[in-house]
């Protein structure tokens, strides 16, 4: 069933149109490798934070809401950006176990970010260790399997 959504999506005038023109893959992944490094500096810099490597003056809940805007607003542009670059060579990421692993770990990473925002101020700073690592694996992990696409086969 994906392998016939594959070939349907691959033959979309969406698809051709992307596929056919040289400069529009290099554009997409430009904005998408941008929005990227948006979210995972930005969650990065949170996380070092959380894990006590980063210090300052401001508290962490303080210190997070600087950064999150830039963790929240690129993940629009990388879900559209990512859809149209599927949408040229569907099967390579679709039927990918790669893709399927960094959408597993997409899902954990928005849920760690979503805890920690939304409870942040009143977690023990165990948990706040435990968070901070565990978002620190999780979005390495999606840049990983993200790379890993390029390299494995469906």
């Amino acid at each position: 069933m994906l392998d016939a959504f594959c070939h349907w999506l691959q033959a979309t005038q969406l698809s051709l149109l992307i596929s056919t023109h040289f400069w529009i893959i290099p554009a997409l992944q430009t904005v998408h490798i941008l929005a990227i490094a948006s979210v995972i500096s930005s969650v990065f810099m949170i996380d070092l934070r959380l894990i006590g490597v980063l210090r300052g003056e401001q508290t962490a809940e303080a210190f997070a809401s600087r950064f999150l805007p830039f963790v929240w607003w690129p993940l629009p542009i990388l879900a559209l950006t990512g859809a149209l670059l599927i949408s040229a060579e569907p099967a390579r990421s679709l039927e990918n176990p790669s893709f399927g692993i960094k959408m597993a770990l997409l899902l954990a990473a928005v849920t760690i970010t979503l805890i920690y925002q939304k409870h942040g101020a009143t977690l023990a700073r165990p948990l706040r260790l435990g968070i901070g690592c565990a978002s620190l694996v999780v979005w390495t992990g999606i840049v990983l399997a993200g790379r890993w696409i390029a390299y494995t086969q469906p």
